[in-house]
């Protein structure tokens, strides 16, 4: 498949002020391409991109394309609240050079199926029809995306390569591969076990501080080494459990900072913020479990 392996979900460095920090974007990119990065998820939900500006976001997938440089595809995220700002965000993401667009269905309003078949059709039309991943969030949308519905999407909008399935019901991904997509688990706990259903690969947001543990699942399960993709796996799950005890957004961005010795910044408000203490505390943890090098 064009599109398979390990797609760090990346964070969007930020100042005091809520702009993007391209510098450090970079140096996050270029790290996780050297340790084993296939792909990126470009603005999405660990990008903060529902917080940031639009100016912003199209800053964020250029630099992210400019960066890899065909070493890696960028699948941009260009879901927003209206169908118009989708398409602008899409139109600059294509002639910005990105491999796919993708996008959460239409959210606040709960929407039937016609009316996210119409928003992701006008999004895709907008980028040249370049290949469409949809966003299965229902956490956060409100609107899960089933294999029945997908089946329909990828039935009027024939670019439709592939999802991001981070829904609750893991055993609708064999309804997805079934279709023929591209289907990328969006739980970084779950990697291996979706791998042997058939998906493509992982995107979450633990993935791009330590991107060298998903990249041991992904190749140990190439060469068909099964033990050894499990003990990755493993190795993986506590390095996200961390993550997670403290809060997802804020941990990812202080590991990174801490182990590219630079500055990514904190959430945007209202995202939970990592005291003083809790960011020592949870670089301690990490240190302590000596599964990445993180001097």
């Amino acid at each position: 498949m064009e599109f398979e392996g390990v797609y760090p979900a990346i964070i969007t460095p930020l100042n005091t002020e809520n702009k993007f920090k391209e510098k450090e974007f970079r140096k996050v990119v270029e790290f996780n391409i050297n340790s084993g990065a296939n792909g990126f998820w470009v603005s999405g939900g660990t990008g903060e991109s529902i917080y940031i500006s639009p100016n912003e976001i199209k800053n964020v997938i250029k630099s992210a394309v400019d960066q890899t440089q065909d070493r890696a595809k960028i699948i941009a995220h260009v879901g927003s609240i209206t169908t118009k700002e989708s398409q602008i965000l899409a139109e600059s993401a294509a002639n910005s050079g990105a491999n796919a667009i993708c996008a959460v269905p239409p959210f606040f309003y709960p929407p039937n199926l016609q009316t996210i078949i119409k928003h992701y059709k006008a999004i895709s039309e907008a980028s040249g029809n370049l290949p469409f991943f949809v966003y299965n969030l229902p956490q956060s949308t409100g609107t899960e995306i089933t294999p029945l519905m997908m089946s329909e999407i990828k039935s009027e909008i024939p670019n439709t390569a592939g999802l991001k399935h981070s829904g609750p019901k893991f055993t609708d991904m064999t309804g997805f591969i079934n279709l023929n997509l591209s289907c990328f688990i969006g739980n970084a706990n779950l990697m291996l076990p979706a791998l042997t259903l058939g998906a493509s690969g992982c995107i979450d947001g633990p993935l791009n501080a330590a991107p060298e543990l998903w990249a041991n699942i992904w190749n140990a399960f190439k060469k068909n080494n099964l033990l050894e993709a499990m003990e990755a796996q493993e190795k993986a799950i506590k390095f996200s459990n961390v993550i997670r005890d403290f809060d997802m957004h804020s941990s990812i961005k202080e590991i990174i900072s801490y182990r590219l010795k630079i500055d990514c910044g904190s959430p945007v408000l209202p995202l939970p913020q990592l005291t003083k203490s809790e960011k020592s505390e949870l670089i301690s943890e990490v240190k302590q479990m000596n599964i990445i090098d993180i001097s």
